[in-house]
């Protein structure tokens, strides 16, 4: 973390410039990340809530309560997709970066980590602001938030550090990484509870690490519960390990990136 922090600098230029470039030339700038989750949740109240009447597992509820529920699992779920889509691209679109010797490669993921937080802090601000005008002020442990997310970023950031480095050596990483995260997108509990996926896949769901994210995510933001404390532990401790092995991988193969490149 020294490390990282000591380059806060460039992660910040380099951040501020991805964001720059996604929308130079655009008439509204910026303003999209405040526009697109607007409409995206407008659409989900609609489609869900008006046309298919969806309800919110075996309790029930309303259209508005089910389409905050699943806006709620999609900004955490975006940050994954983010991340891990543009993973194996990161070194392969940035040879200039590798050809100069002193340049910290390994901020790269970091950069557009933060991006996608960046991003999901705009969507989860019109999400408090929809919360608010439905139902009023949301839960007080939705302050635990930032907690919750720690080891769900410290998970997509390892595994960004390993993509990137796989993405240099093998080149349809990215194409099967477009897979799975579509995958992944209906095999995660976004569109429905846990508690509806038979007992025999659950140990499956489990394992995905979107899942336990998304769920905690919902608890503290939506439904007022904390966390399990040995549940969060565990998850604590595999992120831990998930992300220094991504970043050991990335650190023993990068000597290899100029010769590929």
């Amino acid at each position: 973390m020294n490390y990282l922090y000591k380059h806060r600098n460039l992660i910040y230029s380099l951040a501020k410039r991805e964001l720059e470039a996604r929308f130079r030339g655009s008439v509204l700038g910026l303003f999209w990340l405040v526009v697109m989750p607007i409409l995206m949740l407008l659409v989900y109240s609609f489609v869900f809530g008006v046309i298919f009447k969806a309800r919110w597992g075996i309790d029930g509820g309303d259209g508005n309560q089910y389409s905050l529920i699943l806006f709620a699992g999609l900004i955490v779920f975006n940050i994954f997709a983010e991340c891990i889509s543009r993973a194996p691209v990161l070194i392969t679109g940035n040879v200039n970066y590798v050809k100069k010797i002193v340049f910290p490669l390994e901020v790269l993921p970091l950069t557009i980590l933060i991006v996608a937080l960046f991003q999901a802090a705009i969507s989860l601000l019109v999400w408090l602001v929809a919360h608010f005008i439905i139902f009023g002020m949301p839960p007080i442990s939705g302050i635990m938030l930032p907690i919750v997310l720690l080891p769900y970023l410290l998970v997509v950031l390892g595994l960004s550090w390993f993509l990137a480095s796989l993405g240099v050596f093998l080149r349809d990483v990215s194409q099967v990484i477009a897979i799975v995260v579509t995958v992944l997108l209906f095999m995660s509990p976004i569109f429905y509870p846990v508690s509806v996926v038979p007992e025999r896949f659950r140990l499956l769901y489990m394992l995905n690490p979107v899942t336990t994210a998304v769920e905690m995510a919902r608890d503290v933001l939506f439904f007022g519960r904390l966390p399990d404390p040995i549940a969060f532990g565990l998850f604590t401790l595999v992120s831990i390990i998930v992300a220094w092995l991504g970043f050991y991988w990335f650190q023993k193969t990068r000597k290899g990136f100029a010769d590929v490149l």
